[in-house]
């Protein structure tokens, strides 16, 4: 029989507040693991040894009161003296973002913010703990950033003279409906977007908002498994399957509304025989 994973789900300091924590207890337990939730107002002493008399895979805190830059770090703590340092330690709650680069500086392995959502959360713990889970498909790098123009020829000289910037190629996406010229920027592109027709959504986007930033590409090494993913994270796509894209790429759009009303694209291209 295959042991579920342990998880110690707790709130140090003087944090009044656990429905965040309970919910959060409640999710890791739906997706078959095993949690001990240790209550109000521990110590870090109180959660450290709990987490070794428990024999906890990972431990989870949350905290809402502020006191995170202080309390997280005393845990690790705790967990050193009690040669236990191995026991991985993630956080969540009301923590700021500046707060963030400070612990895990520290030592905590990952932050969660308010907006992770718990299935992140569980396929995150699921992965640390157990090696043969597939990891999160992560973009390798900004592939590029795609601007929509009214004319390319009108608009490439800014780009070719102005900034000294060399232009690969031109190519249409006839099942897009738009022109694309690709513009050389170290490992990323700029691809200047014309519409080829009126119902082109570059034609749409440039009679709604103007020229402009459309979007930005993200590459991956396998865009079918790194949609799943994003689907089953509860991440809003535009398109649930790969299609083809410009310059031998298949693409997928994920939901401006997913990203602060960012237009994120992923792509994969065609992998060379060299």
């Amino acid at each position: 029989m295959v042991r579920k994973i342990r998880v110690l789900v707790a709130k140090p300091g003087l944090d009044g507040h656990d429905r965040g924590a309970l919910i959060i207890a409640q999710a890791l337990r739906d997706h078959g693991m095993e949690v001990i939730y240790t209550g109000l107002r521990q110590s870090p002493a109180q959660i450290a040894q709990a987490a070794v008399q428990e024999d906890v895979d990972v431990i989870g805190l949350s905290s809402l009161s502020g006191a995170h830059r202080t309390l997280f770090p005393k845990v690790l703590e705790e967990l050193k003296h009690r040669d236990a340092i191995d026991i991985p330690v993630i956080g969540g709650g009301v923590i700021p973002s500046e707060d963030i680069p400070y612990l895990i500086d520290q030592g905590i392995r990952k932050i969660f913010t308010s907006g992770s959502s718990t299935e992140v959360l569980a396929d995150y713990i699921q992965e640390l703990i157990d090696p043969k889970t597939k990891p999160i498909e992560k973009p390798k790098k900004i592939a590029h950033i795609g601007i929509a123009v009214e004319n390319i020829d009108n608009s490439l000289s800014f780009y070719t003279d102005a900034l000294g910037l060399e232009l690969e190629a031109v190519e249409q996406v006839e099942t897009e409906g738009v022109k694309v010229a690709f513009i050389n920027l170290g490992e990323s592109r700029l691809e200047l977007l014309e519409p080829l027709n009126d119902t082109s959504p570059i034609r749409r986007f440039l009679d709604k908002k103007g020229e402009g930033i459309h979007h930005i590409a993200l590459e991956v090494d396998d865009i079918k498994t790194r949609l799943e993913q994003l689907i089953k994270q509860g991440v809003k796509v535009i398109n649930e399957k790969p299609k083809p894209g410009a310059n031998n790429s298949q693409i997928a759009f994920i939901h401006p509304k997913a990203a602060s009303g960012v237009l994120f694209e992923i792509c994969q291209h065609e992998k060379s025989d060299n």
